[in-house]
């Protein structure tokens, strides 16, 4: 990451964070090798909404999405700068510890990724190496209250030793929600979670990011256009690596200012 801060950049070609906001990113870039993926992208993701990425296939939305928990140091080609702050502390600085960063900043992922472990240790593994937990009922707490937040504890109650992998797709992704948010995050990054769902999964996934709004800052990228309009309070348009428009969902869903979203919304494209 380049050695800047986000009121440099300010200072050059962008305005400084809005009041409230979570995260803010300013003038990112995101390289794969000699690949540019994401061109000076810069946004700012509030405390109290739900925000999509929205945009045709390869348009840069769930890479963008993982530059704001590191994701994309896992690949060895990836190069990102510009400025990314997470409560006003640049995340890609010499000082962030991205294990503590990424349990700040969740990710739940297009594909369910229970661990091969029980329902019981999926949540509770995460507390345990952050050292949450002073005690088994300090545990036994956090599992019980992750699960209900994730609005799976009645149908797993019983089945709590059981594998997390023998649970059904759409109430794996409630477990591998669950297990975000037994760290107690600040942030859930969301990559496509229902792509894999049947239509009833992803209505109880819906339902459980209605719920869990505004106790987090979340953020889903997704590629159903009437999903990020149920569940959004703001939307983000990617295409080609750019940004090209960012607003109030019901703004750019029924009056957006730039032909290349009313395009996309319309279907002319994507």
């Amino acid at each position: 990451m380049n050695d800047i801060t986000l009121n440099d950049i300010a200072a050059h070609q962008h305005a400084l964070p809005e009041a409230g906001a979570k995260i803010a990113a300013r003038g990112v870039d995101v390289f794969y090798g000699a690949k540019q993926a994401i061109d000076d992208v810069s946004i700012d993701v509030g405390m109290d909404n739900v925000t999509a990425f929205i945009g045709p296939s390869g348009c840069g939305k769930s890479t963008f999405l993982r530059t704001l928990n590191r994701m994309n140091d896992t690949i060895a080609s990836a190069r990102v700068s510009g400025a990314i702050e997470l409560d006003g502390e640049d995340i890609y600085g010499p000082d962030m510890d991205v294990v503590q960063l990424r349990a700040r900043v969740g990710m739940v992922f297009q594909k369910p990724n229970p661990f091969p472990k029980s329902i019981y240790e999926n949540v509770a593994y995460g507390p345990r190496i952050h050292g949450l937990a002073a005690s088994r009922a300090d545990l036994d707490a956090i599992v019980e209250r992750s699960l209900k937040r994730a609005g799976l504890w009645d149908e797993v109650k019983d089945r709590l030793p059981e594998s997390g992998t023998a649970l059904s797709g759409g109430q794996q992704q409630r477990l591998c929600i669950a297990r975000a948010i037994a760290v107690d995050p600040e942030v859930i990054l969301m990559d496509e979670p229902c792509s894999a769902l049947d239509p009833i999964a992803t209505a109880k996934i819906e339902e459980l990011i209605h719920e869990l709004r505004g106790r987090y800052a979340i953020v889903i990228v997704t590629h159903n256009m009437q999903q990020a309009a149920r569940v959004s309070q703001r939307t983000a348009f990617f295409h080609l690596g750019k940004l090209i428009e960012y607003g109030d969902t019901s703004e750019i869903f029924t009056n957006p200012r730039e032909s290349r979203t009313k395009d996309y919304i319309t279907g002319r494209y994507g």
